[in-house]
């Protein structure tokens, strides 16, 4: 009985988990996921001189990534429940779909898997995703000893953000170490490219006009036109960043095109900051947003497996 017990107790939990991930990972987190890699590691392979396509190695750090965006989503769920349970009651940790228990040890199944599955690649790739997954822990615990941490959204980002870059960074270390890019500097500096791409949207998502002081907003600190900016400084960084690198005036032709097509993707969000602030919008749309960045890795992708 005790065993039957059991196997019911781990069919139970695993449901859960099921449920959670098809409620809190839609199917764009994932896509998201996939093109992020594959857009870092060619644009990665494209300026530091190497001809670039998919491997089995670039499959493994799509899943491992894949299944890390998951994770830091636990962490997320767990450690923004107070603010949730104000501001998102409906959501599967609030609501009672999903418990801690469930979601801590799924999250120790995706750290072993991740990091075996990694460390089959290179010990660089296990050490750099160890350390992403690492430092998501810690963000839980700073956000709950240090109150300015929770309460001040800026600061907040400067802390959080990292989190992204260290993924960011596995990505383009390994890569190097399964000799996918080339390691030279310019392999760091595409992480600019992408920091501007997810900026984009982190401060679109988080921009109203409408008065909520009791919601974490951008807009509250840096008003509803100066959040809209920075949602647009951000693509153009990220934009400015792929040409500055791909360097479309020294080519000609078809590879020219390719390497020119970043720029007029500005305009998406260009679209979606002025209906904000010409008022059509009480929230600053997302869409545009998330368009801006799967279109743009989708050019990331074509630049690298056109482009010479």
């Amino acid at each position: 009985m005790g065993s039957v017990g059991h196997s019911m107790s781990v069919l139970a939990s695993a449901t859960r988990i099921t449920r959670f991930t098809a409620v809190m990972y839609k199917p764009h987190y994932l896509l998201y996921g996939i093109l992020w890699v594959l857009a870092l590691e060619g644009t990665a392979a494209l300026v530091t001189g190497l001809d670039w396509h998919p491997a089995v190695a670039t499959v493994v750090r799509i899943v491992v990534v894949a299944f890390v965006l998951l994770y830091l989503r636990m962490v997320d769920e767990q450690k923004d429940l107070e603010y949730d349970r104000v501001h998102n009651p409906d959501r599967p940790l609030v609501t009672g779909a999903v418990r801690a228990a469930d979601l801590r040890i799924a999250m120790v199944l995706i750290a072993v898997g991740a990091g075996a599955a990694s460390l089959a690649l290179s010990v660089g790739s296990a050490v750099m995703i160890a350390t992403a997954l690492v430092y998501g822990l810690a963000l839980w615990g700073m956000e709950r000893l240090f109150e300015m941490i929770r309460t001040n959204i800026l600061l907040n980002l400067v802390v959080t953000y990292p989190v992204q870059l260290l993924v960011t960074a596995y990505v383009i270390v390994s890569a190097i170490d399964t000799g996918a890019v080339g390691a030279r500097w310019q392999a760091v500096a595409v992480a600019v490219v992408f920091a501007g791409a997810f900026l984009q949207f982190e401060f679109a998502r988080k921009t109203t006009r409408a008065g909520r002081s009791d919601a974490m907003l951008y807009s509250n600190v840096l008003g509803a036109k100066g959040s809209a900016a920075a949602a647009l400084l951000c693509a153009a960084v990220a934009v400015a960043g792929d040409l500055a690198l791909v360097r479309p005036w020294e080519r000609s032709g078809l590879g020219s095109v390719i390497a020119w097509i970043a720029l007029p993707l500005l305009l998406i969000p260009a679209f979606g900051s002025w209906r904000f602030v010409a008022g059509v919008r009480p929230d600053h749309p997302v869409l545009p947003a998330v368009v801006f960045i799967l279109a743009l890795y989708l050019v990331l992708i074509a630049q690298a497996l056109v482009l010479p």
